[in-house]
């Protein structure tokens, strides 16, 4: 008998609508939002003729840390992802804080960009830093986002692939504009700076791959799981890391003396006239939507994971009878990350969430040993293989610490918040349902 994770209780009730190119857009939406818009300035500015190549340098790093997902995905067919990896290494506590961590993590993001967007789009119309119409706005987008999904995945991923195309293609379009300003020079790497003049960048090149944890949660409404998972989670960042740089390098050899504050902005501007800057102010807003929609897709099944495994009221796990979708989660969802967007407090959270994410990643990574032993041989011999052993899994966790003891202490204090909120939340929901 197989000792693998299946799908039980309400995870039963969803459906599989999630196909292998579904999952990987939800990889590419769930890492490119607002970043990939920043990204390529703040690398020339701080390290000039190397700065793209600090991407296939850090995307390397970081491909460790998705294979070791990968691996892990593939002993899964439920939803959960991080939930179900910690909880069935370590235990429901463990389990909880895991999940509870990365879903404050991706519940700030989606407000943090939902208001990154109307900076943007405030570039096209003025009303739009109104703080009234922002308000207004901020609940029409969260609402609509919050009732696709509701009333169906099939609808949400639909939606998700609409958008990624009109975020990848007008990027890929400028870059092959770019393609003739490209010099031997421009590309090949210059001077290697020193680790102090990188020290503030390894952090903002780091978080810009974070994010494809959102396809794993998925796994209880992806079809094949085991096998579509880990192929679109690899695939995904590898494609991503190709686009960031050549996003980077193009920009580097298109734009001379940018400001670095909108970098493909300035480049559509020199490409194209004012027209490219619009294309590419138009095309931000459609990425940190897209980005924004993975997450709506993904953290509400968390919630329904914590609730399945007994570490939130059931009602988390709701299935609505007409659409299969886990209803009360995503509601829950869309309340909390309208409340954020419109206080503005994610702000001083951002910085916290990320360490709280890190620290998630390595709890995961470290799960890997006891999920192989409680598996049987079949499910060994089927899982996604790591070359080399444990050799990735441990560059992977080394990665992770890297970027963990690049943090401040004001973010500890945040991410203990956020432990002792979710502690209380766990307990109390233990106390209750002993009670009933």
């Amino acid at each position: 008998m197989s000792n693998e994770v299946g799908t039980r209780g309400n995870d039963a009730k969803l459906k599989r609508d999630i196909g292998p190119l579904a999952a990987g857009f939800l990889v590419l939406n769930g890492v490119i939002g607002a970043g990939i818009f920043g990204l390529p300035g703040k690398l020339v500015e701080a390290a000039g003729n190397f700065g793209p190549w600090l991407i296939i340098i850090f995307g390397l790093l970081i491909i460790s840390v998705v294979w070791t997902f990968a691996s892990i995905a593939s002993y899964f067919n439920n939803t959960g992802g991080p939930v179900a990896y910690a909880n069935r290494a370590f235990g429901p506590l463990v389990g909880f804080q895991t999940g509870w961590l990365l879903y404050i993590g991706r519940v700030t993001a989606i407000s943090a960009n939902i208001n990154v967007l109307f900076n943007y789009a405030s570039e096209l119309w003025d009303g739009a830093a109104n703080e009234t119409v922002r308000g207004l706005l901020f609940f029409t987008i969260i609402g609509a986002l919050t009732l696709i999904n509701i009333v169906g995945i099939k609808r949400a991923v639909k939606a998700i692939n609409v958008i990624t195309l009109f975020k990848l293609l007008p990027i890929i379009t400028l870059i092959l504009f770019a393609l003739p300003y490209l010099t031997p020079a421009g590309v090949l790497p210059g001077d290697i700076p020193k680790f102090d003049q990188l020290e503030g960048m390894v952090l903002v090149i780091l978080y810009a791959f974070v994010g494809f944890e959102g396809a794993l949660v998925t796994a209880g409404e992806t079809k094949n799981p085991k096998k579509n998972i880990p192929r679109a989670l690899i695939v995904g960042v590898l494609v991503i890391t190709v686009l960031y740089f050549a996003v980077s390098m193009t920009y580097a050899n298109v734009v001379e003396n940018g400001s670095g504050d909108t970098p493909l902005v300035e480049m559509g501007e020199v490409l194209m006239g004012p027209v490219g800057g619009v294309v590419i102010i138009i095309t931000a807003i459609f990425s940190i939507l897209g980005n924004a929609t993975s997450i709506v897709i993904a953290a509400p099944r968390m919630t329904f994971a914590m609730a399945e495994e007994g570490s939130l009221p059931k009602w988390f796990s709701n299935v609505n009878e007409k659409y299969s979708t886990p209803a009360n989660s995503i509601i829950f969802l869309g309340v909390l990350a309208f409340l954020l967007a419109i206080s503005g407090t994610f702000l001083y959270l951002a910085a916290a969430s990320t360490l709280a994410r890190m620290i998630a990643y390595v709890i995961c990574i470290i799960s890997l040993p006891y999920i192989r032993r409680k598996a049987d041989q079949e499910t060994i011999e089927n899982a996604t293989p790591l070359p080399g052993g444990y050799l990735i899994p441990v560059i992977a966790v080394l990665v992770c610490v890297f970027a963990i003891f690049q943090s401040e202490i004001n973010d500890w204090q945040y991410m203990a918040g956020f432990i002792l909120l979710g502690s209380v939340l766990y307990f109390a929901n233990k106390k209750f349902s002993k009670n009933d």
